[in-house]
């Protein structure tokens, strides 16, 4: 599997699952869905004013292959102890078996659901992320893991974790953030395409070029 990342040339080249402006969601990443009352062994304030800090999810996998935005948001509300099926956020964002559209859905949902505007969405224009995206989505994340918020981030191609495992998604995908690490030079993913990886880290650089042409909420 290839470890660099594989991005589209421009955004009109996606065809039937490009709109507003983003790629839409992914093209395959089938799930089982999974759920468990116990979250991905983190603890909200562990690490906290030391570099790290993850936050408590109640992790589920999404049903299907086009249900990573719904999944995604759903796995980052719980971060705030809210709990939304999966359908009812699918509704919500206008999800189809094209995918949820844009990083624009997912902050409309996750703000309506938490109840008031806590998010906001970030494009990462172009094929890759530059030093002041990339520092931009570090704060980002240590600002909202500080504040008890899981990012939702809307990335695209093929990109490799802290371990060494890469995780490919040529359609598109959706994945929540969940903690973070070396002051934010690693982030910690949960990711509802394959509950046997529900959890992963990567490097902020990273994962910067797998939202470029992109967006998340943040």
């Amino acid at each position: 599997m290839m470890t660099a990342l594989i991005r589209k040339a421009a955004l009109t080249a996606a065809g039937a699952v490009c709109a507003g402006g983003m790629i839409a969601g992914p093209t395959s990443a089938l799930a089982a869905p999974q759920s468990t009352a116990n979250p991905l062994g983190a603890v909200t304030e562990r690490g906290h004013g030391k570099g790290e800090r993850q936050l408590n999810v109640r992790y589920e996998a999404q049903p299907n292959f086009y249900y990573c935005g719904p999944a995604a948001v759903r796995n980052a509300l719980t971060t705030m102890d809210k709990n939304v099926s999966q359908d009812d956020l699918a509704k919500e964002m206008g999800t189809t078996e094209n995918g949820t559209d844009s990083a624009y859905l997912t902050t409309k949902a996750l703000n309506e659901k938490a109840g008031k505007d806590l998010y906001r969405t970030v494009e990462i224009p172009g094929r890759s992320a530059d030093g002041a995206q990339a520092d931009r989505l570090r704060t980002d994340i240590v600002r909202a893991v500080d504040d008890g918020r899981s990012v939702v981030a809307n990335v695209i191609g093929t990109a490799t974790d802290t371990d060494g495992m890469s995780h490919s998604f040529a359609g598109g995908h959706y994945i929540s953030v969940t903690g973070y690490r070396d002051n934010g030079d690693q982030a910690k993913i949960a990711d509802s395409a394959d509950p046997s990886q529900a959890e992963y880290w990567i490097s902020t650089d990273a994962l910067a070029d797998w939202i470029a042409s992109r967006g998340y909420s943040a």
